[in-house]
């Protein structure tokens, strides 16, 4: 699916050049950045919407632009092994590169509408912000941050030398070269594996579920970045007890029983308004099979459920993590990240002592830091 660029100039000062491209026998030009190989005649924009032909090359059209900033828990990406209880500056921009008919956020991954990006920053902007704003890190999601990689990585860098760290929420639908620049700047991702069968990515996401695989088995094991799953349960399309089994069965094998599993509940928007919400036993048994299968750390999300949002030690069961929402109620750890029941190490990122920012949400605009940031 292809768009005009309209009123787009490569002059314009959010508009910048990419590398991952190449110009293809018939003169358009294939953008390699995604699994999508979208090709491009002059004056399109890829299914992203955020990628654009302009002159010969792929250029990223939203650079320095945003869907709005704010600041809230850093379990609600989710991360529940990634400094628990800290606040996590977050950010999108708009489109997407997959087409998913059940996004909770299409309102800003399926823009089309340039105005949607109401705030601008300079990487170095948004990484005073999340310094003076007391956050441990910064997230990039809301829509996937592979689509504006080149802006993403600049903001990472900048974060980066103020001992910022960087989170990705992504789908994972990436190609290998732009992988591994992407990922060598990011310190934790939360990757949604929205399904375990082609025919459900092919047929509600339209892309393929392999080039995911992929991904995960190349962050968890040639990067050291912390890695959490997410898969959200829609009734009658990725909730069944086999796929289940296959998923979490995949996951030991391939990724390790340390990588936790975040199992969320549906609810009707976009293109699927026709599907019910997930009922909470779907999600209670989605976690029990996970464990049963060898997942050491499965969560439900979407939710109220205490004994499934918490986090437990795999080996004695104790209770090392309690939390009720986004807020923390127990702490269980020694400050070497181990249990202190049994001393057995909790798989994560952490710190001596959790952050106590809780379930709080604050809006951030920008322009009160930019003037600082020059």
């Amino acid at each position: 699916m292809t768009r005009q660029a309209d009123n787009i100039s490569i002059n314009d000062p959010w508009v910048v050049a990419t590398k991952y491209w190449h110009q293809l026998d018939d003169g358009r030009i294939q953008c390699d950045l995604c699994p999508r190989f979208c090709k491009l005649k002059e004056g399109q924009r890829g299914l992203c919407f955020v990628r654009a032909c302009i002159e010969g090359q792929i250029v990223l059209t939203t650079y320095g632009r945003s869907s709005g900033y704010c600041v809230d828990p850093i379990e609600k990406k989710p991360l529940n092994h990634f400094l628990p209880g800290t606040p996590v500056l977050s950010f999108g921009t708009a489109g997407c590169n997959l087409a998913c008919k059940f996004c909770q956020n299409w309102d800003i991954s399926k823009s089309r509408e340039m105005d949607t990006l109401a705030d601008h920053a300079e990487p170095e902007t948004i990484a005073l912000a999340a310094e003076k704003l007391g956050c441990r890190s910064v997230a990039y999601t809301y829509n996937d941050p592979v689509i504006f990689h080149e802006y993403a990585i600049d903001v990472a860098s900048a974060c980066r030398e103020r001992g910022i760290r960087s989170v990705a929420v992504t789908a994972g639908y990436i190609t290998a070269e732009p992988r591994t620049e992407f990922y060598r700047h990011m310190d934790a991702a939360n990757v949604d594996l929205k399904g375990f069968t082609e025919d459900f990515y092919h047929k509600l996401t339209g892309g393929h579920l392999q080039p995911v695989l992929d991904t995960l088995k190349y962050i968890r094991h040639e990067t050291d970045v912390w890695l959490e799953l997410t898969t959200l349960l829609i009734p009658g399309q990725n909730d069944s007890d086999e796929e289940l089994n296959e998923m979490t069965q995949w996951v030991v094998k391939n990724l390790g029983p340390d990588v936790p599993m975040h199992f969320t509940a549906f609810h009707p928007d976009y293109k699927m308004m026709d599907v019910p919400p997930t009922p909470p036993a779907t999600l209670y048994r989605a976690r029990r099979i996970a464990l049963d299968n060898g997942v050491r750390y499965a969560y439900t999300g979407n939710i109220h459920d205490e004994k499934g949002g918490s986090t437990w030690c795999h080996h004695c069961g104790k209770l090392l993590i309690g939390r009720r929402g986004y807020d923390l109620t127990h702490w269980g750890l020694t400050p070497a990240g181990a249990c202190e029941s049994c001393g057995t190490a909790c798989a994560g990122v952490f710190e001596a002592e959790p952050g106590s920012w809780g379930s709080r949400y604050q809006s951030v605009r920008l322009s009160d830091f930019r003037a600082a940031s020059t």
